[in-house]
């Protein structure tokens, strides 16, 4: 074969090649991969396109870093680097500071990531070359830790993955007719384990992107004729919510989970559909170390032995080791087999180093029956496998100590455990390590202690850390528990004020704001649809129910929430972009009343509604979600505004079919009093059409902030370059004023003093000389500075919810002021102006809301909270979508969050 100058591409590769690589092309035609676009590659298209690719590797076996997405330009890179003989350490595309932590620690020669077009993989590295000795069986690096980063990684060798692709495609009963629907990522090795099996037998696999509930995922799975698809516990937890045992898959013939125990009763369950419809269920157990699969359960098994792993997969064996203080016939759970990895590497040297071991001690306790069935009942190691993402617990106190945080950290399959030291808040601890671990926030407890325990010989007392979680997660159920029966005596008079703050719990909150029918313990406001045009009804609601809000409850899991016991209190907290917006509201009315003059609080209105798109537009990584939430939330500012502007015209206002589609700045005569509404919408309708290209969500998700400065780069170059030609009204137009929004929207990004330094500066740059009067300058900037420095304002509980009522009608006050002020002006005083009208928009709103029009726009919500993958891309599951216990306990916040009532906003 003669490819590109390769003289003879078999002899003359560096280094072995795995077999299923290497015989590629024998499979000719056939499919080999249907890519996220939907376009068919051949198995000879793909051999070429990596043979390509280990052409340009050259022919010095080198590390070759793969920067695994869930795209065929990632799967070409790695062929193209096993083709080559090169070994590959594959990286996780959703977590930067993991991959960078790895790239630094094992400085590989060449770092694969992205491309110009589909198949095309970008290959940066040295010229030629190798700073490293790679042992002759080295084919494959992957991370024991999840998402952590951790420098360990699994030395798999050639023999490990061949052995492995044809154990699991052999209990499969793999053959070329079979077609997987991957919803995994490649860096994960259950992930890489399907695209392993199915090439080594000519089958085909369809990247059909984002999780088994998103409706595009069955789409594609129908349309390609799909005959597998592969999940981890949560992903069944979900399905359980998305109508599939009532979906006709045809050609669906099994499913696959591993990552994970699910509980028996769902493994049932499962199984019971799989017969009634026509499929099989393979519950499967395995570790890196053993390339994937070590255990599976016959499908026959699944509804009768639900608690088991099942038995070896073909060609490996269990036995179990006595463990000093278990129970008779219980030990630690020891395979052999010939894909047990070589070793582990810590550092470079060990890339050197062959086979070290023979056999895997998995760490778990476990029986073996008479059957020769396996069971697992617990665990030995310091590893923790949550959701599908295995932690190593070592390495989570070893990044915490780097941050200064004295922690021990320890784990179940439930949640990770932490005690910590120092001033460290630990709910700010928990949630810390929940973002860094890509976990459900409510997955990770933390408590303060004095000083971290430890066993008689020093050692740390792991043991110790769960049982203080245990006791402080009991007593934070008991406390809310005891603090509720004070509050609700059976005795209270009827429509007592106690009474009202318990007549609702958190979940009733979210079914009647949000037109939701089920509201499970891990789901979240973001989870569950809501967004800023919600938010601030649903923070009112629950202030009845809790007290003062914990910060960033709009992201907690509802179980966590209802474990806090109400605080109530004189003063409550308020978030500062809703009094920025109630304050930019009552600035705008009372101008236009002629109280006072000060313009500006539309422009300011602009900026707050850049933060909120930032805050729940981009919580999304599915692009059927991201796509849904924009929608609606442009549908719910749309509709009313288009139906009072019609209003209007039957009343005092000129028609105009411009005005009538909020589209006067653009094609109309030019500035009029709803030009605020028109550049919201507009900017919200351009940034849906960007977002919806791949490659901007993928960028936005690796470097928010950086994405939110260039947007913002953008908007400061059309508010002084005038690209589309000086117009007449700069202070009105999209393109002139868009900047206000994407500086919003880059404060909410903003994470260090020197970004919000940074922004500060770009803020009194962006208003200098832009407004007609230096006092709407100074009052526009004064504003924005303060959304970027004063997250949250204690103020009395009587004038906070004075606040949150007006910024939650923000929509309605701002749309029907323009009517009562003209009608009542001749009748009475600016001041009374002022709060008739403020007071007419709250009225409107409260009407609207008895209407319900949420259910009018229920096509558009989003879908429950996705699993994108495990380590560190169970991100989708994490960022938006948290699954946790239903309870979690740290020292309670200082802070809250709070926000006004509204379905509908101006806050955008």
């Amino acid at each position: 074969m003669h490819v590109d100058g390769w003289a003879d591409s078999r002899t003359a590769r560096p280094g072995p090649v795995v077999p299923f690589a290497d015989a590629l092309d024998e499979h000719g035609e056939r499919v080999a991969v249907i890519d996220e676009h939907g376009t068919a590659w051949s198995y000879a298209t793909l051999a070429r396109r990596a043979d390509d690719v280990a052409t340009r590797l050259g022919e010095v076996r080198r590390l070759v870093a793969v920067v695994a997405e869930a795209d065929i330009t990632t799967l070409v890179g790695y062929l193209g680097a096993l083709r080559g003989g090169h070994p590959v350490l594959l990286l996780p595309a959703g977590d930067a500071g993991a991959r960078s932590r790895l790239i630094e620690a094992y400085e590989p020669d060449v770092v694969i990531d992205g491309g110009t077009e589909p198949g095309v993989p970008d290959v940066q590295g040295r010229p030629r070359g190798s700073v490293h000795d790679l042992h002759p069986d080295l084919a494959l690096l992957l991370s024991t830790s999840g998402s952590t980063g951790s420098p360990k990684l699994v030395r798999l060798s050639h023999t490990n993955l061949q052995a492995n692709a044809e154990a699991i495609a052999g209990y499969l009963d793999l053959t070329p007719a079979d077609r997987a629907a991957m919803s995994l990522p490649l860096h994960y090795c259950y992930g890489l384990s399907v695209v392993h099996s199915h090439l080594a037998v000519g089958a085909s696999v369809v990247m059909a992107g984002g999780s088994v509930v998103d409706a595009c995922f069955w789409e594609r799975f129908r349309a390609h004729g799909c005959t597998s698809f592969a999940g981890v516990p949560h992903s069944f937890e979900l399905l359980e919510h998305s109508g599939f045992d009532a979906m006709s898959l045809p050609t669906l013939r099994y499913v696959t989970q591993a990552g994970g125990r699910m509980p028996p009763e769902r493994v049932q369950r499962y199984a019971e559909l799989g017969r009634r419809d026509g499929w099989d269920l393979f519950v499967m157990y395995g570790q890196t170390e053993a390339t994937a699969r070590m255990a599976y359960l016959p499908p026959e098994l699944a509804a009768t032995r639900p608690g088991s792993i099942g038995r070896p997969i073909p060609g490996g064996a269990f036995r179990v080791d006595a463990v000093r203080g278990a129970e008779d016939g219980v030990g630690e759970l020891v395979y052999s087999g010939a894909n047990v990895m070589l070793g582990y590497a810590d550092e470079p040297a060990d890339l050197t180093l062959g086979r070290e071991v023979e056999e895997l001690r998995t760490g778990d306790l476990a029986r073996i029956g008479a059957d020769g069935l396996v069971q697992i009942v617990g665990r030995t190691s310091r590893f923790a496998k949550l959701f599908g993402v295995r932690i190593d617990l070592d390495q989570v106190e070893r990044l915490l100590a780097e941050e200064g945080v004295g922690a021990l950290c320890a784990g179940t399959d439930e949640h990770l455990a932490l005690a910590v030291t120092g001033d460290e808040a630990p709910d700010d601890v928990a949630r810390s390590v929940a973002r860094e671990l890509h976990l459900p926030a409510g997955a990770v407890h933390a408590v303060r202690v004095d000083e971290l325990p430890r066993l008689v010989t020093g050692k740390p007392d792991h043991r110790a850390v769960l049982a203080l979680v245990e006791a402080e997660r009991a007593r934070s159920v008991t406390v809310a528990e005891e603090v509720r029966e004070v509050a609700e005596p059976e005795d209270r008079p009827a429509g007592s004020e106690p009474e009202r703050r318990s007549s609702r719990t958190v979940r009733q909150v979210y079914a009647e704001v949000l037109d939701v029918g089920v509201v499970r313990s891990d789901d979240t406001f973001v989870s569950l649809g809501g967004d800023s045009l919600s938010y601030v009804e649903a923070s009112v609601l629950l202030e009845d129910v809790l007290g003062d809000l914990p910060s960033g409850w709009h992201t907690t899991p509802v179980g966590e929430l209802e474990s806090h016991a109400p605080r109530p209190g004189r003063l409550r907290l308020v978030e500062g972009n809703v009094v920025l917006r109630a304050l930019a509201l009552v600035t705008v009315v009372g101008t236009h009343a002629s109280l006072y003059y000060l313009q500006g609080g539309a422009h300011l209105l602009l900026a707050v509604a850049g933060y909120n798109f930032a805050r729940f537009r981009l919580t999304a990584h599915e692009v059927a979600d991201r796509l849904r939430r924009s929608i609606g939330s442009i549908a719910r500012i749309a509709i009313p505004a288009v139906l009072w502007v019609g209003f209007m015209f039957t009343w005092r206002e000129p028609f105009s079919v411009p005005r009538l589609i909020l589209a006067d700045n653009v094609v109309g005569d030019g500035l009029w009093r709803y030009w605020y509404v028109e550049v919201l919408l507009q900017l919200l309708v351009v940034l849906t059409v960007v977002f919806s290209v791949r490659a901007v969500r993928l960028l936005e998700r690796r470097r928010p902030f950086a994405v939110a400065l260039g947007a913002l780069g953008v908007g400061l170059l059309l508010r002084f370059v005038h690209p589309l030609g000086v117009p007449e009204e700069p202070m009105y137009r999209t393109d002139t004023v868009a900047w206000a929004f994407l500086l919003g929207w880059a404060i909410h990004r903003a994470r260090t003093v020197p970004q919000r330094l940074l922004l500060t500066a770009v803020t009194l740059v962006a208003v200098a000389g832009f407004f007609d009067s230096s006092d709407r300058g100074r009052y526009v900037a004064l504003g924005i500075v303060a959304l970027i420095w004063i997250p949250r304002v204690r103020m009395p509980r009587l004038a906070g919810r004075v606040v949150a009522t007006v910024a939650g009608a923000s929509l309605y006050i701002f749309l029907t002021h323009y009517a009562t002020l003209p009608l009542l002006r001749p009748h009475l005083p600016a001041w009374a102006l002022l709060v008739t009208a403020l007071v007419v928009g709250v009225l409107f709103d409260a009407a609207v809301q008895r209407v319900r029009p949420g259910q009018w726009l229920a096509r558009w919500r989003a879908p429950r909270p996705v699993y994108a993958g495990a380590s560190s891309s169970a991100t989708a599951a994490t960022a938006s979508t948290p699954e946790a216990p239903a309870v979690r306990r740290s020292v309670p916040s200082s802070s809250a969050s709070t926000g006004s009532r509204s379905t509908a906003s101006v806050g955008g």
